[in-house]
C-alpha cells in the first residue's frame, strides 16, 4: 500500500508513556514515514502507544502482543481502519518497535532527551518536515528495517530500537514459516563442539535450523553443544545454527493465536512474558529439554512443565496451512552491526562515520552521505578531510577527525570529538569528548576535556541544568550514584523527567536554540 519497498504500511512505535507516543506519531508521520503518494490514504501509517502495564513491565512477548492490541484500537479511532483484518487478508505489512527502557547504559545522553530513550540523535542529518535535523536512533532503525518490507506482507515485524544491522544475505524473501526469527547462521555446516565453543555459542540464545526441505528451526539458549545435540535430536538433525538477533516476524495467524491465548493476560497487565523463554522455546522443545532450560533461570520444574503444556496446547489446535511452525531468517555471516545501546558504541560508532574500510564505507552509504560537509556554511574553519561537519555554520577555528551535526558557533576546536545539536560563542572539544544539546551564550563558551560528556537537561518552563559523565564511566553502574560533577544522579534526572512532555520541551529548545545562534 505504501508503494514503497522501503517502508512498512503500518509502523507502531512501543513508548514508556503517552507524552512519547505523541511525539513520535507526529516526527515520523511528518518526516521518514510521510507519504509521498496523495492517494495513498492512510498509508504509511504511524501508530504510537504506550506500554501501560503493571511494575516491572510486560516483557517482550506480551509487550508484543498488548501493544498490537492497542495500535489496532487506535487505528480504528483515528482513522476508522481494521488493522487486523488487512493484515489476515495480506494486504498490509506492518513492523513494531519497542523503545521502553532506562537506557542505563547510554547516560546521560537519554537524560537530554527526557527519557525519550530512542530520541538519542546521531551526528547526521536528514529532512524532516523541511529542515535538517540530526537523525535519531530509532528513525536510523525505522530506515534500516523497511528493506524487508516488500516481503513481509500479512505478518507483523518486531524489532528493537537502537540496533542497526544491515544484511548481507538477501532480504527479499518468501515467508515459509508463521514464526520467523532474525539469526546469523555461522557456515554450512552445524559447528562442531571445538568450533561451538571457539564461537561462544554457549553465551548466546542460538536458533538451530533443521537439516530437510522444511528448514524447520528450533531455539536453545546458553547451552553447550553436546546439550544442544541432545536436546534437538528428537527434532531432527542440525544443518545450520547462528546467535539470534531478536527480531522477529509472525504471521498475522500466529500474532491472534498468540493473542487469544494470552487474553487473560493482557487484560490483567501484571505478568510479565518474554518471547524466547515463554514463546519460541516451548514451542520449539521437548517438554522435558524446556523445563531443564527454565531451571537454569530458576523456575521450578512444575512451573515450566505446565507453561510447556499450555503453549503444546495452544499449538496443537493451530492451523498451519501451507507453512511450517518456526523458521530462520539469515542475515548473513557478513552483515553489519551497529549497536548505540551504550555510550562507548554510541561514540565507537558514530566515529566510524570518519574512517576507512567497508563497514564505514557502508555505514556512510545507508545514511546517504555523499558530501561530508552537507548543508554546513564554513567559512573561516579549517575542517579536515576526514571529519564530517552537517547542517552546521561555523566561522572560524579547527575541527580534526570529528563529527558534528546542527552546530553553530563563531570558533570551534574539535579534536576526535562528538558535538550534535549546540550552539556558543566558543566550544572547546576535546579527543573523544561528546557535547549535546547546548546553548551557552557566556563569552567562554563549552570547553570540555578529552573523554568528557557533557548534555543539558531541559524542563517544559524552559529551565537547563548541564549533566556530565565520562567515556570511563559505565553508566549502568553509576546510575544511583551522584558523581561530584553533578548536581543529581542519573536516576535521579530520570525520575524527575518522568511524563515529560517532550514535544514542549523540544519546541522550547530549539527556540532558545535558534534565538542564541542568532545573537552570534
Amino acid at each position: 500500500m505504501t508503494g514503497s519497498q522501503s517502508l512498512y504500511d503500518v509502523t507502531i512505535i512501543c513508548t514508556t508513556d503517552d507524552h512519547q507516543a505523541e511525539y513520535w506519531m507526529k516526527r515520523l508521520s511528518e518526516g521518514l514515514c510521510k507519504s509521498s503518494d496523495d492517494a495513498a490514504l492512510h498509508f504509511p501509517m504511524v501508530l504510537a502507544v504506550s506500554e501501560d502495564w503493571g511494575a516491572g513491565g510486560a516483557g517482550n512477548g506480551l509487550g508484543t502482543l498488548y501493544a498490537f492490541q492497542k495500535a489496532t484500537k487506535l487505528a480504528k479511532e483515528k482513522y476508522n481502519v481494521d488493522l487486523a483484518h488487512l493484515l489476515a487478508q495480506g494486504e498490509i505489512s506492518a513492523a513494531l518497535y519497542h523503545t521502553a527502557g532506562k537506557g542505563t547504559r547510554m547516560a546521560p545522553l537519554p537524560a537530554s532527551e527526557n527519557n525519550n530513550k530512542p530520541g538519542v540523535k546521531l551526528p547526521v542529518c536528514h529532512n524532516v518536515n523541511g529542515t535538517y535535523q540530526p537523525i535519531t536512533v530509532l528513525e536510523a532503525v525505522v530506515k534500516q528495517t523497511g528493506v524487508y518490507a516488500a516481503s513481509r506482507k500479512g505478518r507483523l515485524s518486531v524489532y528493537w530500537g537502537d540496533q542497526i544491522f544491515v544484511p548481507s544475505a538477501s532480504y527479499d524473501m518468501e515467508p515459509t514459516h508463521h514464526i520467523d526469527i532474525m539469526c546469523t547462521l555461522l557456515g554450512d555446516t552445524a559447528p562442531t563442539a571445538q568450533e561451538w565453543e571457539a564461537q561462544g555459542l554457549e553465551k548466546y540464545g542460538v536458533i538451530a535450523v533443521l537439516k530437510g526441505d522444511e528448514r524447520n528451526a528450533a531455539q536453545v539458549e546458553k547451552v553447550s553443544h553436546a546439550t544442544a545435540v541432545e536436546m534437538l535430536q528428537s527434532l531432527g538433525e542440525i544443518a545450520q545454527v547462528g546467535p539470534s538477533l531478536g527480531s522477529f516476524s509472525v504471521s498475522a495467524a500466529m500474532l491472534q493465536a498468540l493473542s487469544e491465548e494470552f487474553a487473560k493476560e493482557l487484560a490483567e497487565k501484571t505478568e510479565k512474558l518474554d518471547t524466547d523463554p515463554h514463546f519460541w522455546m516451548p514451542l520449539t522443545l521437548s517438554a522435558k529439554d524446556y523445563a531443564a532450560l527454565m531451571k537454569q533461570k530458576g523456575i521450578d520444574e512444575d512451573v515450566s512443565l505446565a507453561h510447556h503444556a499450555r503453549i503444546t496446547a495452544m499449538k496443537d489446535k493451530f492451523d498451519f496451512g501451507d507453512l511450517g511452525l518456526f523458521g530462520a531468517v539469515n542475515v548473513g555471516s557478513d552483515a553489519c552491526w551497529w549497536d548505540y545501546g551504550q555510550l562507548k558504541l554510541y561514540s565507537k560508532n558514530n566515529i566510524n562515520l570518519l574512517e576507512a574500510g567497508q563497514d564505514a564505507d557502508l555505514l556512510r552509504k545507508f545514511f546517504a552521505i555523499d558530501d561530508k560537509k552537507q548543508n554546513s556554511v564554513l567559512d573561516g574553519v579549517t575542517v579536515d578531510d576526514t571529519s564530517c561537519v552537517f547542517a552546521s555554520k561555523i566561522q572560524g577555528g579547527t575541527i580534526t577527525e570529528s563529527a558534528l551535526a546542527v552546530v553553530t558557533s563563531p570558533h570551534v576546536e574539535a579534536d576526535g570529538a562528538i558535538i550534535v545539536n549546540c550552539t556558543a560563542k566558543k566550544i572547546v572539544a576535546g579527543k573523544g569528548s561528546i557535547l549535546y544539546n547546548l546553548i551557552d551564550t557566556s563569552d567562554e563558551g563549552i570547553v570540555a576535556a578529552p573523554g568528557e560528556v557533557i548534555v543539558a537537561v531541559n524542563d517544559e518552563s524552559g529551565d537547563s541544568m548541564l549533566l556530565k559523565s565520562h567515556m570511563d564511566i559505565d553508566g549502568g553502574k553509576a546510575w544511583k550514584i551522584k558523581l561530584d560533577m553533578n548536581e543529581m544522579s542519573f536516576e535521579d534526572v530520570r525520575n524527575k523527567n518522568m511524563d515529560a512532555n517532550i514535544t514542549v520541551i523540544e519546541a522550547k529548545r530549539n527556540e532558545a536554540f535558534e534565538k542564541a545562534a542568532s545573537s552570534f
